[in-house]
């Protein structure tokens, strides 16, 4: 096997990582909230990631590139943090707090499509007709899930779950955007990014969450997300990417995500899954879909 090939396996086996993390993410999520508010979670979770990311600079020697790093370095880091992790996970833990976990997940899933709407204003990108078609397709689905089928009547099952769990790709997707002017090596990024968003959600929380004990199980559940959801999920990407011989090889993985998630869903949280969701989430990966191949035709 030559080295390319190596490194070709290497991509898909890191990717299958990334996306077997990602989709028990919802199940995770719902049953942590159980035993612990929205910001004693996140707390919990972005220390641990913080800690598991420092681990992984220490154990590849890349602590030094932070001797590297401006004023100017930590003040775009801490405004990356305060996106991603803070404002959107709070976000997002609170859309699932409100939603069924198999309404939450594919509508915080349109993100691409929201990233390709904010390009157009942040970035000065151009759109194709067809794009635009494709994500009215997605966005159908959206409507499809949000009124759990009621589409003529356009009641949503819970107006500020839908509205929180949209707002989610709005953050994420400007995160993304910022991201690409940061010139930081991504391991080190997300380190200081993370380390930020800890102080902030700290300073949060003493001020609005429920400072007690907290819940065994939910410090447990906090641990998980930290390690898989965000830490090793994100490391797992990044290698991903790097070993690719394209991103395209990878990135098609994401869309079994979704799927996975809602058969998990099924499995660990006994949800019903509705008619709605296996109507609209098929809609929305479609759009999704369909705008990346048509984008680039």
């Amino acid at each position: 096997m030559t080295t390319e090939e190596h490194r070709h396996r290497a991509a898909y086996f890191y990717a299958a990582i990334a996306v077997v993390c990602w989709s028990t993410a919802a199940s995770a999520f719902k049953l942590s909230l159980r035993h612990l508010d929205v910001l004693g979670l996140l707390l919990v979770a972005s220390l641990t990631s913080t800690l598991a990311l420092l681990t992984y600079l220490l154990a590849t020697g890349n602590m030094r590139l932070l001797s590297g790093l401006t004023r100017r370095d930590y003040y775009v880091s801490a405004g990356l943090g305060f996106l991603n992790p803070f404002l959107y996970y709070v976000v997002l833990f609170e859309a699932y707090s409100l939603l069924l976990a198999q309404e939450a997940q594919p509508l915080n899933f349109v993100w691409p499509l929201t990233l390709v709407l904010l390009s157009i204003p942040l970035l000065g990108q151009r759109i194709k007709l067809a794009s635009l078609f494709a994500i009215v397709i997605s966005f159908s689905g959206v409507i499809v899930i949000g009124t759990r089928g009621d589409v003529l009547g356009f009641r949503f099952s819970n107006p500020l779950g839908v509205v929180l769990a949209l707002s989610t790709t709005i953050v994420w997707s400007l995160y993304w955007i910022f991201n690409t002017r940061d010139k930081q090596e991504e391991t080190v990024r997300l380190f200081v990014n993370f380390a930020f968003a800890s102080v902030f959600i700290f300073l949060v929380w003493l001020c609005f969450g429920d400072v007690a004990v907290p819940s065994f199980r939910g410090v447990i559940g906090g641990i998980y997300i930290g390690l898989f959801e965000m830490g090793l999920a994100f490391l797992a990407w990044l290698k991903a990417l790097r070993s690719a011989k394209t991103t395209a090889h990878v990135v098609s993985l994401i869309y079994l995500v979704p799927f996975l998630s809602l058969v998990l869903i099924a499995l660990v949280l006994n949800e019903t899954i509705l008619p709605s969701t296996l109507v609209g989430l098929p809609l929305i990966i479609a759009g999704i879909f369909l705008q990346k191949r048509w984008a680039g035709a």
